[in-house]
Parts: structure tokens; C-alpha cells; sequence
């Protein structure tokens, strides 16, 4: 067993020049590609100390979402899922900011902020976690923690203090050349904490900031992302996943594929949520079954696109079933897929959607023909002439013919099956003023036009005391 001493020599050797020349942002990945007989060479060519050097070399084991882009940036933001590795890689950016080349030169910078949510989990997780600094840090540069000071002091004398998001004014007086942000989307007074951030990072003579977080809909990280000065990489949980228990992949795919959530917490991917949207994330989360009973009806909505051509919008298809005994306000829907195409000409949707009816077993197919007219019903009645058809015109605008929908879904009447997150992104960027997303929001038209087939206007006529006594 090598002593000490050889590791304190270790963390200022260098590697062979094999490593150098094949790329240490690809290092473990070049040598387990190389074969067993590539690896053992490489191995015994290492000196003891080299290889005692070798655990804490992060350039050659790090993935690449775990590297800090080259470049001029103010802020990097390393996004991903849940495991993704994203505390690891703001802990070794920090090592790699305060080293030096030798155990006591002075590395780029001397004074760093750590924020987190609370100072517990700036010390549980940044500091002394499993990832964090302490753990990625050999012994002979390894910072001493001094806890009535909330501070890490480096043998070189750099120093990183701690401060929780909770206390933004904690910020108002340090002043610092770098920082480490974690989970930034998750910070109750994330704006707050932010701003008295960046008046504190104004020494040296580039100030920068490593933000780790999952992604979530905030506007400071939103804002943060669009900025010019600003990279990002980005991964889902799956990157890691050499590194994560196979239960707990198992059952994050099982409870969370397919979903707005997993998107998220495990794509890694930030779902877009409009300001006084009619539909939000946490709403859609709680509509999510994973049975379906059995269903009275089913119904294809479309949406057709204005023209086939290559630059048209999407055709919105959707598939939605309801149960429809008992008295109205028992009445139940469960959107069961979204078939959208992208632009595509009139036989392709047309296709699509007849596949979808058939699949599904569908009663009927229904079909916005503002745009079409008579044409809509003509191209589909190509492709299947026998099927059950109802034209519908839309007289109100987008938003009045999506707001008693919404209201189904507050009463907790709609429910949905995974995979529909394309149109669940469409849905949290309806708001009472328009659609603030990109292009039309052709899914959620189909969406409404089935529901109103379904629940709405059978609903109307139930209610109607003349209509219920003939």
C-alpha cells in the first residue's frame, strides 16, 4: 500500500503524454474503448505516484456535460436530471479555480461564494457530500472546514464562504472572484440572492459563477439562460448512470417516463410554463393515471394545418376518451395520445389520423374546418369514406374555446397517460391573452375540439331542462 507521501507528490504529476495526446476530456472514455490489452499498458506505464494522481485528474474522468465550455462566459450552467452529476462537476470547478499547479501556488481564485438553498445543504451537500468538494479533493489540497466561520480555507490560503439563499442580504458586503450556485431553480428568493450575487463577484479580473441545477420554469433562470455572457451544458439523469443504483433507475423511469416531471427532473430539460397559464405543470402532474377504465367513448380531434407545405404548422391530432353515465358532474375524460404530425400535406394527416382511430377504436373523428372547408372532410374520406365524420367551426377565438376545458381540469375531471409531453408543453403556454409559444398551438386545439365533443356540449344538453324532457 503506497504512504502518504507518495500522495501528496502524486497530485503534482503530471500524466503521460498518451493521455495528453488522446484528450483528457475523453480519457476514460478513450481507454475503455481501447480494449484490455490498451488499458494494461497504459496502466503499467504510469509511475505510483501517477497513479495515485489518476482519481483526482476529473478531466479524465469527467462526462462531457461536466466540463466547463471554453470560451469567454460569465456564468455556466450545468443543467440536468436528478444523478446527472451535477454536483460533482461544481465541486471539481471550484477545486480547479482555487489549485495551482503545485500544492501551495495560488490557483485563479482566492476568495468564493458558495450558495445554496440553506447552509445545511451548502455544508451536507457542496462541502462534505458524496460529490462535493471535500470528496474530490486529494489530501494535499484538501480545505480545512471551519464551521463557526461558514468557511473552507484551501493550504495555498484561497478561501470559499458559505451563504444560504434564504438570507440574500448575507450577500450585501463580501465581495468575491468567483461562486458556486447550486440548484438555483429551487431557491424560494432566487432573484433576490442572484442580484446580491453579482454585485458581490467584483474581484479579479474575470469573475465567474458555476451554476448546478435542475432545470425548473423560474424567470431568474429563464432570464439567466437568454443571457449573452451565459453557456450551458446540459444531460439527463441517464448520463450518470454507471454511477447510479439500476432500482433507482428502474423506478424513476417506471413512476416518471413520458411525463412533464421526468422532462424534467430527469431529461433534464426546461419545461416551459407561461406566467397566469390556464394549465400549469403541478396541475397536469396531478391528472396523470396509470390504468384507464373502461371508456363509453372515444374520439379523434384534428387540427389541419392551413396548406401542406414544408414551412405550415403542425396538424394537431389527439385521442381522447371520457366516461359519460351517471349524473354529468361524474363525468370522466382521459386523453389517451397525442398522433400530431409536423407539416405534412393533407393525405399524410389525413393517414395519421385515421391510423389513430383505428388504433384506439374510436367513434368518431372530428375536424376543425375553418381553415379547409368541405375540403377538410374530402381529403379524409379518401383515405377512409366510411368514417364516422363531424365537421366543427370554430366561431370563438383559441383562448374562449380552451377555458371551459381548463375548468375541467381544475375540477379534477380530465385525466391524462404518459407520453404526452409535447402537448403538455403546448397547454402550460396557453394563458387568458394568447399562446406564448412557438408556432400554433395545433395540439391543444385538437385537445379542446375532442373534450368539447366529449364533455362540453353534452354537458350543456344535459342540463337543458327541454332538451332532457324530450
Amino acid at each position: 500500500m503506497k504512504n502518504a507521501e507518495n500522495t501528496k507528490k502524486a497530485s503534482s504529476t503530471t500524466l503521460p503524454s498518451t493521455l495528453t495526446m488522446h484528450g483528457l476530456r475523453s480519457g476514460a472514455a478513450w481507454i475503455v474503448s481501447e480494449g484490455q490489452d490498451a488499458q494494461d499498458e497504459f496502466l503499467d506505464a504510469l509511475s505510483d505516484g501517477e497513479l495515485l494522481a489518476l482519481p483526482f485528474i476529473f478531466e479524465f474522468w469527467a462526462l462531457e456535460h461536466q466540463l466547463p465550455p471554453e470560451g469567454d462566459w460569465r456564468a455556466w450552467v450545468a443543467m440536468g436530471g436528478r444523478g446527472a452529476g451535477k454536483t460533482r462537476a461544481g465541486a471539481e470547478w471550484v477545486r480547479a479555480q482555487v489549485e495551482g499547479a503545485k500544492p501551495l501556488d495560488k490557483g485563479r481564485c482566492k476568495r468564493l461564494a458558495l450558495v445554496g438553498e440553506t447552509i445545511d445543504q451548502v455544508r451536507e451537500v457542496m462541502i462534505f457530500g458524496e460529490s462535493g468538494i471535500l470528496a474530490c479533493s486529494p489530501p494535499d489540497r484538501r480545505p480545512e472546514w471551519q464551521a463557526t466561520r461558514k468557511l473552507l480555507i484551501w493550504p495555498n490560503g484561497a478561501t470559499a464562504q458559505a451563504f444560504s439563499a434564504h438570507d440574500p442580504e448575507g450577500l450585501r458586503g463580501p465581495q468575491f472572484d468567483g461562486a458556486w450556485v447550486d440548484e438555483l431553480a429551487k431557491w424560494k428568493k432566487a432573484r433576490e440572492t442572484w442580484n446580491m450575487l453579482q454585485f458581490a463577484l467584483r474581484l479579479g479580473e474575470d469573475p465567474r459563477v458555476c451554476v448546478t441545477t435542475t432545470p425548473r420554469n423560474v424567470g431568474v433562470l429563464k432570464e439567466l439562460l437568454e443571457a449573452d455572457s451565459t453557456v450551458v451544458t446540459s444531460a439527463p439523469t441517464e448520463a450518470n448512470r454507471a454511477f447510479l443504483a439500476e432500482s433507482f433507475l428502474d423506478e424513476v423511469r417506471a413512476r416518471y417516463a413520458g411525463t412533464r416531471l421526468g422532462r424534467q427532473e430527469l431529461d433534464g430539460i426546461l419545461v416551459d410554463e407561461a406566467e397566469g397559464a390556464l394549465w400549469t405543470t403541478a396541475e397536469l402532474e396531478g391528472a396523470r393515471v396509470d390504468k384507464l377504465p373502461e371508456l363509453d367513448r372515444i374520439v379523434v380531434a384534428v387540427d389541419p394545418p392551413v396548406s401542406g407545405k414544408t414551412t405550415s404548422d403542425e396538424c394537431g391530432i389527439v385521442v381522447v376518451g371520457a366516461i359519460t353515465q351517471g349524473p354529468v358532474q361524474d363525468w370522466r375524460a382521459y386523453v389517451l395520445a397525442d398522433a400530431s404530425i409536423g407539416a405534412a400535406s393533407p393525405a399524410s394527416w389525413a393517414n395519421a389520423a385515421i391510423r389513430a382511430m383505428e388504433q384506439y377504436g374510436a367513434d368518431k373523428l372530428v375536424a376543425e374546418v375553418n381553415q379547409g372547408g368541405d375540403l377538410v372532410e374530402q381529403v379524409i374520406r379518401q383515405v377512409d369514406p366510411m368514417v364516422p365524420f363531424k365537421k366543427v367551426h370554430a366561431s370563438r377565438g383559441k383562448v374562449a374555446r380552451a377555458e371551459p376545458v381548463a375548468a375541467l381540469y381544475e375540477q379534477g375531471r380530465v385525466h391524462h397517460v404518459r407520453g404526452l409531453g409535447a402537448l403538455e408543453d403546448q397547454m402550460c403556454a396557453m394563458t387568458a391573452q394568447g399562446f406564448e409559444g412557438k408556432g400554433s398551438p395545433d395540439r391543444v386545439d385538437a385537445l379542446v375540439w375532442a373534450l368539447t365533443e366529449l364533455i362540453i356540449e353534452p354537458s350543456a344538453k344535459w342540463r337543458s331542462p327541454q332538451i332532457r324532457a324530450i
